[in-house]
């Protein structure tokens, strides 16, 4: 099918604009002015969306209001969750959030909320403020509320994202900076990626694992014993990770992965996915010392004809992918780089 005859990704929305909709909604609610619905928020950048209520609560002191989420058409693991914001009346002027259901808690030092707060960050929280402050004045009523928001399945939906990893327990984080989610966007992995060097700094940790999948990812703990927090799934993000570390260096990181990826980040690749970049298969075999090299199938293939051969090709382009990233980070990082092959044993090393 020709490419330019599909239709273009739908963008969906953020957790963060879901639980601001409902929050805005419930608030109304609560001064006796009933549930707006569809709820129409003001986002950063001007957008103006209308959400729809999938639940509408009412008493005498708490409302409540959810929508469903849709994340248009990404494969967001929350698409379709019930995001539920529950307003109480509070002793004292503010707005305050607290976690309800399948919303985690925060429990490492180093991202941009206190250990013991809710995981709903800081835009979602503005976001949900903005609107809720706007609201306020146009009902002419002052803001004393607390806001609660649940997820119905939260904490079994974080199994499948990094939280655990980041020490946020117990459920999902309320997410989203302009609450517009983009189809496959890499902002969201690479925000992730960030505040795990924020966490593995502030839990003080001198060397990091970057990983490009999981398979390297065990082999490199087994090889370094080293926490969970300390390991940092890359993915083929190493210039964005490269870059975050020039700002906050580290002593000591080992950057471990699959052949075919390091090849890419030995060749100068700092986009190691295979929609940016690919293998060239012409320098692989010069660095394999054989030409012929050069008509094999992939990568791992050459990998194979050398290890069969007695080739250290795969410490030769571990080396040559540590100069790479010694070239983008600050001389005070030393540089370990491991080469895992597709059985997950080590193919590569440069110390």
């Amino acid at each position: 099918m020709d490419s330019s005859a599909q239709k273009p990704l739908r963008a969906g929305w953020t957790t963060g604009a879901c639980a601001a909709a409902a929050a805005t909604a419930a608030f109304q609610a609560l001064h006796g002015k009933g549930f707006p619905d569809p709820m129409t928020i003001q986002l950063p950048r001007g957008l103006l969306p209308a959400f729809a209520l999938a639940r509408r609560e009412w008493h005498a002191h708490t409302a409540c209001a959810s929508v469903i989420k849709d994340a248009g058409d990404d494969p967001d693991v929350t698409h379709g969750a019930e995001i539920i914001a529950r307003l109480t009346l509070a002793d004292r002027p503010g707005i305050f959030f607290a976690a309800g259901e399948g919303v985690g808690r925060v429990t490492r030092p180093g991202l941009r909320l206190a250990v013991g707060e809710p995981a709903i960050n800081p835009a979602p929280r503005r976001i949900i403020s903005d609107n809720i402050t706007r609201l306020a004045e146009q009902l002419g009523v002052s803001v004393a509320v607390t806001v609660t928001i649940s997820i119905p399945g939260g904490a079994e939906l974080a199994r499948q994202t990094l939280n655990g990893r980041l020490g946020i327990v117990d459920g999902l984080s309320i997410l989203g900076t302009t609450g517009v989610v983009v189809p496959y966007s890499a902002s969201a992995w690479i925000d992730s990626l960030h505040r795990g060097v924020d966490v593995a700094l502030a839990c003080g940790h001198r060397q990091l694992i970057a990983a490009t999948g999981r398979t390297s990812e065990a082999a490199a703990r087994a090889r370094l014993n080293l926490p969970e927090e300390a390991v940092l799934d890359m993915g083929g993000f190493a210039g964005s990770l490269f870059k975050y570390l020039r700002h906050k260096p580290v002593p000591r990181l080992c950057i471990a992965g699959g052949f075919a990826k390091l090849v890419k980040l030995a060749q100068g690749n700092l986009d190691l996915h295979s929609k940016a970049s690919q293998v060239d298969m012409q320098r692989l075999a010069q660095m394999f010392g054989d030409p012929s090299a050069a008509h094999a199938n992939t990568a791992a293939q050459v990998l194979e004809l050398a290890q069969l051969s007695g080739i250290p090709l795969g410490n030769r382009v571990a080396a040559a992918a540590r100069e790479v990233a010694r070239q983008h980070l600050k001389p005070e990082t030393s540089v370990e780089v491991l080469v895992i092959d597709g059985t997950g044993e080590v193919a590569g090393h440069a110390p």
